[in-house]
């Protein structure tokens, strides 16, 4: 009889401890999502001075935005399945490095066409990480901690958000919008050698794709030292005979609960990136200055860091599409009584906390949603088409918000109009956890 030990990889990371190894994993996936938080934010912390330096129209500044934007669909879209089938771990590498590199020569933009073309470019880098750096803690993590863990990673968006907007407010005023870029090109640039070192495959990608068992044992002795015989093999008990990936996530069992996904996603970006994006030019139409457009913005994002922690809380304690559901509908009434703010930078900042706590902290526990509903070998292109199709949604805001400011909305009626998609949004949540089939591993 062998004396070969069979080691199930699942039941291995959710039984153990978490070790020094998957918190550094955490780490580093958390300074990725910061890094894209910053760069995908940039333009909204740089807009009302570069209509002052350009003297660029809304819609003008709305198709900077959108170009963006549409890199981050493209890329979110693409990079998922090429996740699923070459790994995890080259892509979130190539991914950073191709958004820091475009974001540095979108500094030395000498016009909106060049400006346009090269936050594209930046954009197909930005949507690769996310998706993908979610799939990998995903992976990594046990599932009695899962919906939290992925949520503490995610809260690097809103982090790195509001880290850039700070960072803005005395730029800005001292060196230009240009230092901006500069430094959200710079910062990625600097991460990338320390994700080549130190930042591992998925082991239970390995698995799916049949790698070498000494290529997995090693990362699994990194992560839990003593845990595997030198004659040990690996494998996943519950592990389903695979269809293609993107068959799993349009199939029977997944179909509607993927389209509640990219409804809520769809709906939650469009909010979070209008807010985002218009927020300065929104406060400083109504007399404030660009400096407290900036902190006020800050604040909205660095609520989302905080909202994040508690939305994933809430979906390992609950069922995790009612939880999401509820914070997005606080999230519609703290959206609403912005609008009815006084133009205090005080009181402004402490309502736009409230909103980024709830809206940014619900969009962050998406990522943890789409990644828990998928299993292994279709989660990365399950939760990239989730990210891509949410994506049309933010480039949409992107002229949305271009043309509400040319309407001549008031400051009242626009955030009364935008509790509306986290209403539909909490509304497709409870849709998803009434008929969305789940069957994860």
């Amino acid at each position: 009889m062998s004396s070969t030990q069979a080691i199930d990889v699942r039941q291995l990371i959710n039984t153990a401890v978490m070790s020094g190894y998957q918190k550094r994993i955490i780490l580093l996936c958390f300074i990725v999502v910061a890094l894209d938080g910053m760069d995908i934010a940039l333009m909204g912390f740089i807009a009302p001075a570069l209509k002052a330096s350009w003297n660029v129209t809304n819609h003008q500044l709305g198709g900077v935005i959108s170009a963006a934007l549409i890199g981050l669909a493209l890329g979110a879209m693409f990079a998922g399945p090429l996740a699923d089938r070459f790994g995890r771990r080259v892509i979130i590498i190539t991914s950073v490095l191709f958004f820091g590199l475009w974001t540095l020569v979108t500094a030395l933009s000498q016009n909106l066409e060049q400006m346009m073309l090269f936050r594209f470019l930046t954009g197909l880098g930005l949507g690769a990480a996310m998706p993908n750096v979610g799939t990998l803690v995903a992976e990594f993590s046990p599932e009695r901690k899962r919906s939290f863990l992925i949520t503490v990673v995610f809260c690097g968006f809103t982090f790195g958000a509001a880290a850039g907007g700070f960072a803005a407010s005395w730029l800005i005023p001292q060196f230009g919008w240009h230092s901006v870029l500069l430094l959200g090109g710079l910062l990625p640039l600097m991460v990338v050698p320390f994700l080549v070192k130190y930042l591992p495959e998925s082991v239970r990608f390995l698995l799916s794709r049949g790698a070498p068992t000494e290529k997995i044992r090693a990362i699994v002795e990194k992560m839990m030292p003593g845990s595997t015989p030198p004659d040990a093999r690996f494998q996943l008990l519950t592990q389903v005979k695979q269809q293609g990936a993107m068959h799993t996530v349009v199939s029977r069992n997944y179909l509607t609960g993927s389209l509640m996904l990219w409804g809520s996603y769809f709906m939650g970006l469009f909010l979070v990136y209008l807010i985002g994006s218009w927020l300065p030019s929104l406060i400083k139409d109504i007399g404030m200055t660009v400096t407290q457009a900036a902190l006020v913005t800050a604040m909205y994002q660095a609520g989302g860091t905080l909202g994040s922690l508690f939305a994933g809380w809430l979906m390992d304690r609950f069922n995790a599409n009612l939880a999401l559901a509820s914070i997005y509908a606080c999230g519609a009434i703290f959206t609403v009584a912005i609008g009815f703010a006084p133009a205090d930078a005080l009181v402004m900042s402490a309502i736009a906390f409230c909103s980024g706590f709830c809206l940014n902290g619900a969009n962050t526990g998406m990522n943890a949603l789409s990644a828990s509903y998928y299993p292994t070998h279709a989660r990365a292109t399950g939760s990239s088409w989730m990210h891509g199709v949410g994506r049309i949604g933010a480039i949409l805001s992107a002229f949305a918000g271009a043309e509400m400011l040319s309407l001549g909305w008031s400051f009242t009626q626009v955030f009364i109009l935008l509790a509306i998609p986290a209403l539909l949004t909490s509304l497709m949540l409870v849709v998803k956890s009434v008929f969305g089939y789940q069957r994860s591993e």
